[in-house]
C-alpha cells in the first residue's frame, strides 16, 4: 500500500573545517553528523545531490 508524505522537514548543520568544529556543537546527541574529513568539494556535491532529490520529489508531488 503506498504512503503519501504530506510534509517533510529537512534539517542540516554545516560547520567550517577550522579547528575543533566537532566539539563546538556541544555534543548533545541532536542527530548532527560531523564532517568526517570530507573536503569542500565533496560537501558541495552531497548538498547538490540532496537538493536535486528534494526537487524531484516536489516535482512528482505537483504532477499528481
Amino acid at each position: 500500500m503506498p504512503i503519501e508524505v504530506r510534509e517533510i522537514i529537512i534539517r542540516a548543520q554545516v560547520e567550517s573545517s577550522g579547528g575543533d568544529a566537532g566539539e563546538s556543537t556541544g555534543g548533545g546527541g541532536n542527530g548532527a553528523v560531523s564532517q568526517g574529513g570530507l573536503g569542500e568539494e565533496e560537501m558541495q556535491h552531497i548538498i547538490a545531490m540532496c537538493a536535486e532529490e528534494v526537487l524531484s520529489i516536489l516535482k512528482r508531488q505537483t504532477e499528481r
